[in-house]
């Protein structure tokens, strides 16, 4: 049973309403009850899109600690903070409301794209439904955060659309700018749209050697000029696909594909096997690239070979992937008739539009499943409206004197972020010997004078009362330190 394609209605265009409606609640439903950053990756891209601005430069003392520079060869995101930070600049819209509300029209441009990419074999609804459902956590992100990687998403299936339909200069250029923002913004994604492309540049090679050839100058060729400032990062990450890595990998694929949900994965797989049964060189290209993607991430999930950057990203790809896959699969059930030579007519109608039905009420199932899931995933709260309160007043009334903080490490992210002085120490993914001596320090009424200033530390905020009368309290829970060595 091939699809074939649809005539844009008007009940297209409400179902693709509808789609769109649904990745932005789903989405932008985690901010319902707290307007601030879920994760530590958003609070971290604030603070360096926030330093860029501030350095009025792409090389920038690190907004944290200050102890180093970071540039665009460390810095491998830097396109992405410059981007936003560009946005903020010139929009005037606050960093609060780009965090809420882009990551959601982010994503319903990505659901958007699929939908495009997939209408033109006639199941992009589908494909745009399950896309919809792909999740967002805090071990592998996802599309309800403002991080590279829900970018990076967006231009997967754009690629695909622009390399599946266009053989000219113009689309292998799109190509290669493509790349190139991926490179700039967040590697790792172009890393994997590239493996993604692999598999369709060798199906052409015969017969359609300057395609391949054309897709494949525009998807490389900016790699190898990045290799200016990339190359050993680049060698690094090579060495990992032979060099054994033991550590275990905290987000496992089953996991993965208990969050994403069965029946999505189910339907993924009947689309794979149609798209196999009955397909062209263009869903061989999806599917092929679907499974060296999933290959990659087996052999380091299960043999500890490759890289973990690429695994922990490309989990969130993978998904995309399968979305898309799960809509062939969708629409192989609604295109099903049951041939009926009943004279009742509700029986005839019932028989002819069987597909139609039963697709129906696999969607309501999928629905009835996946959003309640999505809703109860939990999310980190760094601070709460009196903490951002407290820190926006330190940004707008203390001066480039008063730099350096101590306060509750799993704040100080949040509290750099918004007020662009250095802390004394933070958690971000594990806590060390730092993070301990700051909540002793805290706990024990801020007394130890000379661990203030030893560390250069000026400034004490916290929750507890601080007990030492050198700290003069200069708003509820702020404390300045103003011994001349510690500045």
């Amino acid at each position: 049973m091939i699809l074939d394609q649809r005539h844009f209605t008007r009940l297209d265009m409400l179902k693709i309403l509808i789609v769109l409606g649904l990745a932005f609640y789903i989405t932008s439903n985690l901010h319902l009850d707290y307007p601030y950053p879920l994760h530590g990756d958003e609070w971290v891209h604030w603070a360096q899109s926030e330093a860029i601005l501030q350095a009025n430069s792409t090389t920038f003392s690190e907004p944290f600690f200050g102890e180093s520079n970071l540039s665009p060869a460390s810095n491998l995101e830097t396109g992405f903070h410059l981007y936003w930070g560009i946005s903020h600049l010139v929009t005037d819209i606050s960093w609060l409301e780009i965090f809420m509300y882009f990551p959601s029209i982010i994503f319903m441009i990505t659901v958007l794209i699929v939908y495009v990419f997939a209408e033109r074999e006639g199941f992009g609804f589908e494909a745009a439904l399950f896309t919809c459902l792909i999740p967002t956590t805090v071990g592998i992100l996802g599309p309800a955060l403002l991080v590279p990687l829900s970018m990076g998403l967006l231009f997967i299936p754009l690629s695909l659309y622009v390399a599946f339909n266009f053989q000219t200069l113009s689309s292998y250029f799109i190509l290669c700018i493509i790349t190139i923002f991926l490179l700039i913004m967040h590697p790792p994604s172009a890393a994997i749209t590239l493996t993604v492309f692999v598999p369709y540049i060798l199906l052409n090679i015969r017969n359609n050697f300057k395609h391949s050839l054309g897709i494949t100058l525009a998807l490389v060729t900016p790699f190898l000029v990045s290799f200016a400032w990339m190359f050993d990062r680049f060698i690094h990450e090579v060495g990992t696909f032979f060099t054994f890595q033991p550590h275990d990998t905290y987000v496992s694929i089953p996991s993965i594909i208990q969050t994403y949900g069965y029946l999505p994965i189910a339907f993924g797989l009947l689309g794979t096997v149609f798209m196999l049964i009955k397909g062209d060189k263009n869903k061989y290209g999806l599917i092929f690239g679907l499974l060296t993607l999933l290959a990659l991430l087996v052999v380091f999930s299960r043999l500890h070979y490759g890289s973990s950057i690429l695994y922990q990203r490309g989990l969130m790809y993978l998904m995309l992937m399968l979305a898309i896959t799960a809509g062939y699969g969708l629409a192989w059930v609604r295109a099903i008739s049951i041939p009926s030579k009943s004279t009742n007519k509700t029986i005839f109608v019932l028989a002819h539009n069987a597909g139609n039905l039963m697709c129906l009420v696999l969607i309501c199932m999928v629905l009835a499943i996946g959003i309640p899931s999505r809703q109860q995933t939990l999310y980190n709260q760094f601070i709460d409206n009196e903490d951002y309160q407290a820190f926006t007043w330190i940004s707008d009334h203390l001066d480039e004197r008063y730099s350096k903080a101590i306060l509750d490490p799993w704040k100080a992210t949040a509290f750099t972020a918004i007020t662009q002085k250095n802390v004394y120490t933070r958690i971000h993914e594990q806590v060390k010997t730092s993070d301990s001596e700051a909540y002793d320090f805290l706990q024990g009424g801020c007394i130890d004078t000379s661990f203030l200033r030893e560390n250069g530390i000026s400034i004490v905020y916290g929750e507890c009362d601080c007990d030492n009368p050198e700290l003069i309290e200069v708003r509820n829970g702020v404390y300045l330190f103003t011994d001349t060595e510690a500045k």
